[in-house]
């Protein structure tokens, strides 16, 4: 029977899926310090890939920590039109891709998630043959998906692309892709990834030059390792795989998710908080916490998997400039210019790992910031306060931003683009609340109270 994606059964509240989300708001009473414990859910980029790698095994695959998120839902959807058997309780999902009845994506699905691009590169290893969409009706100019494209090519595939879908297929008599020696552009995470669940299942030796190195990676990699493939040196810009038959059913633990971790950090520190985090990857977040520090905010390791944020006396400039792994990471970019609106002094932000990823500075001037943007560089002169307004979350960490400055400004903020946070954060919202935020998702038409919220509603609360 086929699978489908089951609500957990843990009695917490589901995230708000689409289109629920597009018609809430978050509001929000800024100005009140957090203080307590948050517990880190698991890695969003590691679960969706991970999930993608169930492919590869054609036994049972017990995937523990899962986050809670509209993305994991999506992926889920994608797995379920392969004929992939996919449940779900609390945290946990069981997922069976022994009986693969589809080689082909629903445009539908792939279209509303990049990552469920990845899927390529499993499907062909087992079946010889895959079909996906493009994902977000990305040109395949784009380096991105040509990278995954050459890497699959130099393995051995035919490929071709056709009104919008990516046609994969390998000649060989025996459908098994081939090792072969790869060299990557630029280190993308996508690409690395693909490619590297690909070779475990090719013949022979595939060597992946210029890899990403992101600690995702390296969970992909440790997963597929615990299921019996050969893979040495994620986590450096070389990765050898030596393909092997098949891969065993497993039992496996997704790390926590250093951006929750750090998005959090954040929020502590703009709001002058003391607040622990736990489960956390330290090693994960030393660009950030170093750069925490050079602002004035103290933290400290009080356990190998925890970390205290302590009040800041003040908050001082500094500039930033995201790279690959393991430099400043993009996905804290929108925080952090958050957090520097309201630092002393001039700060500059210069993004260089995408483009178009400025968008939140429009919206952080709405609440006072004094933000100036040109091309990919930010520059941001502190301010001493800000003052809560409608705002639009444009994209995942730019809706995360708005969240963070909206916990320090005054008065009440509203923020629309709901959808984007939801795809990224497990229910940061509750987790919020039970840190002492004045926060409350409402409906759209119902956003009117002008008194923050002054309780906590039990059944909304998160065990920490």
């Amino acid at each position: 029977m086929e699978g489908r994606l089951i609500n957990p059964s843990s009695g917490l509240p589901d995230a708000k899926l689409s289109p629920v989300a597009d018609s809430s708001v978050l509001q929000i009473w800024g100005g009140h310090p957090l203080h307590g414990h948050v517990k880190i859910s698991g890695a969003k980029n590691s679960a969706l890939v991970i999930m993608a790698g169930t492919l590869l095994c054609s036994g049972d695959c017990h995937i523990r920590n899962v986050p809670l998120l509209v993305d994991v839902d999506r992926m889920g959807q994608v797995l379920s039109a392969l004929g992939v058997s996919v449940k779900r309780n609390g945290d946990i999902l069981d997922i069976n891709a022994s009986k693969i009845t589809s080689s082909k994506a629903p445009y539908e699905l792939v279209t509303q998630l990049r990552a469920s691009f990845f899927a390529i590169g499993p499907i062909l290893a087992r079946l010889g043959v895959a079909q996906m969409p493009l994902p977000g009706g990305c040109a395949i100019g784009a380096r991105p998906v040509d990278l995954h494209v050459r890497g699959l090519q130099a393995m051995g595939a035919e490929v071709q692309i056709e009104h919008g879908i990516c046609n994969a297929y390998v000649p060989r008599k025996n459908r098994r892709l081939k090792g072969a020696k790869i060299y990557l552009d630029i280190p993308s995470v996508g690409a690395t990834e693909t490619l590297m669940m690909a070779a475990t299942l090719a013949e022979g030796e595939t060597i992946i030059e210029n890899a990403a190195r992101e600690p995702e990676v390296v969970d992909l990699a440790n997963f597929c390792i615990a299921m019996g493939a050969k893979i040495q040196g994620a986590g450096t810009s070389t990765i050898i795989i030596d393909g092997v038959p098949k891969l065993h059913s497993i039992d496996y633990t997704i790390i926590p998710d250093r951006i929750e971790a750090g998005t959090f950090l954040v929020a502590g520190a703009i709001t002058r908080s003391d607040i622990l985090l736990s489960p956390v990857v330290p090693e994960h977040l030393v660009p950030v916490i170093a750069k925490l520090r050079e602002i004035g905010v103290p933290i400290v390791e009080e356990a190998p998997d925890s970390l205290r944020l302590l009040p800041a006396e003040r908050l001082v400039a500094a500039d930033i400039e995201t790279m690959p792994h393991p430099g400043f990471p993009t996905d804290m970019q929108a925080p952090f210019m958050a957090l520097l609106a309201i630092a002393e002094g001039d700060s500059l932000i210069n993004e260089t790992v995408f483009e178009n990823r400025l968008r939140h500075a429009s919206e952080l001037n709405r609440l006072g910031a004094d933000i100036r943007v040109k091309g990919n560089t930010a520059f941001v002169r502190g301010v001493p306060l800000l003052s809560g307004a409608p705002v639009i979350g444009t994209d995942l960490r730019a809706a995360a931003a708005l969240v963070v400055a909206g916990l320090a400004a005054n008065g009440k903020t509203t923020i629309q683009g709901l959808r984007y946070l939801d795809r990224g954060y497990d229910r940061l919202d509750l987790k919020l609340l039970e840190l002492g935020a004045k926060i409350q998702r409402l409906p759209a038409a119902g956003a009117d109270p002008e008194v923050a919220p002054t309780t906590i509603n039990p059944e909304a609360s998160i065990s920490s």
